[in-house]
């Protein structure tokens, strides 16, 4: 099922001007939120923001991502102009989920030290859009209104009930059924105020400025896995997968750091995750580049087993296809994929929505970048007072209950901090 799936003859036009550079684009976001894509410091940040929503689509089922390429490339046959972008979030599952695709009125786009706008409007609107946007952001004065009181609910299930979820996990890769299933969990935020979502997302990014900030119709974190950058014929991937706690301590820090590279059953769950995206890229590309080994992603909270692989496309197939050839990893299924998601559907109990699904944008000559929505939470109401907040992790034949509860609540505290 599609829903808004047929463009309507628009009449939009796209415009994109060059502007002074502006290094910090998250704090032009508004405080109820916008779309964004945003990496590195504060003062020196790559991606693109956008907000007032031109058009939105919502899609399901197990074409969701065909779906949305088809309506995408509708849309843009009706649109006059060039550098036409929309964001996306996508549902881990084919059913149930819902998957949203949005075209901002205006998006600020910084690469390289260069900053541009792109409007999208009737062509008697377009002048009058961009003296607004500028005006706009000449005259900004950010301002960051923290929460001062936040009640912690339990998730779908209770700490113990996941605990013994991954315990039954174990059981079943130890009797031969799967390889590898990632369980995620979740638990619920209720704010005393509504939710400032830029000040949410500079706060994400001082924190994870190595990570991608995102927030996508009410989807916000900062993730660390890329799913796909595609650039012309150049593609990369960035695979996460095994996991240890940051230490206060220097040395303690870096011995958790050596027993990670050390961990069998952290290097299998990663060569799992690898395996899964190269041969999913192999399907498109002539060239790949996978290191032999695994480095060290040290983000603030934790650090992660990482892989980049590169490649160059065979044919010219769009960042969105190769998103949904790439869905799901093993990095947030399992493997083999299939009995992964049996498992996942067993024992999970809870639905993931939109977590770790891809998330990203992508543009009208099929450029973009998709992450997986990670270190995330939903907005659940439109007071902006909700959240449900997710974190999961790979379960392998080494796993323990208990410790897979303490990856988690490690991984929780990415959002549970930045909340406050």
């Amino acid at each position: 099922m599609t829903l808004l799936a047929l463009a309507p003859d628009s009449g939009y036009h796209v415009r994109t001007v060059t502007i002074s550079d502006i290094p910090n684009l998250l704090q032009l976001l508004p405080a109820s939120g916008g779309h964004a894509w945003v990496r590195g410091s504060a003062n020196d940040q790559t991606g693109i923001v956008g907000w007032g929503n031109v058009e939105r689509a919502e899609f399901t089922g197990a074409e969701r991502f065909s779906r949305a390429q088809r309506w995408w490339n509708n849309w843009c046959e009706e649109t006059s102009g060039e550098n036409a972008l929309a964001f996306a979030s996508f549902a881990f599952a084919s059913d149930p989920g819902l998957s949203v695709v949005v075209v901002p009125e205006v998006c600020v786009r910084r690469e390289n030290e260069k900053t541009t706008i792109t409007v999208v409007a009737q062509q008697n609107k377009l002048d009058q859009l961009l003296d607004e946007t500028i005006a706009r952001i000449e005259n900004l004065r950010p301002e960051q209104i923290p929460v001062e009181s936040i009640t912690w609910l339990p998730g779908t299930q209770s700490v113990e009930a996941w605990q013994a979820s991954v315990e039954q996990a174990v059981a079943r890769i130890n009797h031969g059924e799967l390889d590898k299933v990632v369980l995620a969990r979740d638990i619920v935020a209720q704010l005393d105020i509504p939710l400032h979502v830029s000040a949410l997302l500079q706060r994400l990014n001082n924190e994870f400025p190595d990570c991608w900030t995102f927030s996508v119709d009410g989807l916000v974190g900062a993730t660390p896995e890329l799913l796909i950058r595609k650039d012309g014929r150049q593609v990369t991937s960035r695979v996460l997968a095994g996991t240890v706690r940051r230490s206060t301590n220097l040395g303690r820090d870096d011995a958790l750091a050596a027993a990670l590279l050390d961990s069998g059953k952290d290097q299998e769950e990663h060569e799992y995750a690898v395996s899964s995206v190269q041969s999913a890229l192999a399907q498109h590309c002539t060239d790949l580049t996978v290191p032999d080994a695994p480095f060290i992603l040290q983000l603030a909270n934790v650090q992660h087993l990482a892989t980049d692989i590169t490649g160059e496309l065979a044919e010219n197939v769009s960042a969105l296809v190769l998103a949904a050839s790439l869905h799901p990893t093993a990095a947030v299924c399992g493997t083999p994929t299939e009995r992964a998601i049996v498992a996942i559907n067993e024992l999970e109990v809870m639905e993931r929505g939109r977590y770790s699904g891809p998330v990203g944008w992508f543009t009208n000559n099929g450029d973009g970048e998709f992450g997986i929505a990670l270190r995330c939470a939903a907005i659940e109401n439109e007071e902006r007072t909700q959240l449900r907040l997710y974190a999961g992790c790979g379960i392998v034949a080494g796993s323990t209950g208990e410790l897979e509860v303490a990856e988690s609540n490690a991984k929780f505290n990415a959002m549970r901090s930045a909340l406050i």
